[in-house]
């Protein structure tokens, strides 16, 4: 069973919960930004304030995917859907895939399908990702 502290509260989180989280800290972290682990993180923030164009989205798409298929192992990307996006400059991805409640330790025997999105949160201070 995955477990970890959350980050916000400092509880105990265990399971998709601490998937979620895991998924908001690589697509929220600039690449080169981790001291100890250059390389962790994805390009969604250098994107982050790009004009809208189709090019930029598309790379939105792709490295959501990239990022997802190197740093974690519990969740295994199907689909990826720009469900908002708008001149108030708000863009929400919503993805949906498998986790693996075990896949951090190798075992892909057990899969539960989940969905989660990457987009502004309610108040609007700040990107996060939500599972939905």
């Amino acid at each position: 069973m995955r477990v970890g502290m959350n980050r916000h509260t400092g509880g105990r989180i265990t399971g998709w919960d601490h998937c979620v989280q895991c998924i908001e800290v690589i697509l929220l972290t600039r690449v080169g930004w981790r001291v100890m682990r250059r390389h962790f993180g994805s390009l969604v923030p250098e994107l982050q304030d790009r004009n809208a164009t189709p090019m930029t989205i598309m790379q939105t798409y792709a490295a959501i995917a990239e990022a997802l298929r190197r740093w974690e192992p519990g969740f295994r990307l199907q689909t990826i859907q720009l469900t908002r996006g708008g001149a108030d400059g708000v863009f929400v991805f919503e993805m949906s895939g498998l986790f693996f409640p075990r896949g951090h330790l190798g075992d892909y025997s057990v899969s539960e399908a989940k969905s989660l999105a990457l987009g502004a949160n309610d108040n609007n201070s700040g990107v996060r990702v939500v599972a939905t």
